[in-house]
């Protein structure tokens, strides 16, 4: 199964925080399951880190996980994602949710999220999600 992960699951993977979406991502990395990424994904985790030799060892193991490009399409999605959303009153607080919610259905994969931007995508768009 390929499977993308959020930057949500991230940071509270790499801060060993106890939640069920954290479980879901070990589990994943023990079974070996294809776990994907996109720059969007990467950019958020790692620009978070402060400490060098933590920025390292994090690029590092991102750095084996499969990168999903970004293509024309998957922007275009996002546009169509947010401007249907906001017609329907919904407002998504970071519009680059809406960008990774995009690369998950281009490449018809479910999502690995904890995050309440997402729900709506996946009510009016199909979004997989996994739990």
């Amino acid at each position: 199964m390929m499977v993308l992960v959020d930057t949500t699951v991230w940071i509270d993977f790499f801060s060993a925080s106890p939640y069920p979406h954290v479980k879901t991502l070990e589990n994943l990395i023990v079974d070996r399951e294809d776990i994907c990424l996109c720059g969007i994904i990467l950019t958020e985790v790692l620009q978070g880190i402060r400490e060098d030799s933590e920025f390292n060892r994090t690029r590092d193991l991102l750095a084996n996980l499969i990168f999903l490009p970004m293509q024309y399409s998957v922007f275009l999605r996002s546009v169509e994602i947010y401007r249907y959303l906001r017609r329907k009153g919904i407002t998504i607080r970071k519009p680059v949710d809406c960008m990774i919610a995009s690369v998950a259905i281009e490449h018809d994969m479910p999502l690995l999220h904890n995050d309440k931007d997402f729900i709506p995508i996946e009510k009016h768009f199909g979004l997989k999600r996994l739990k």
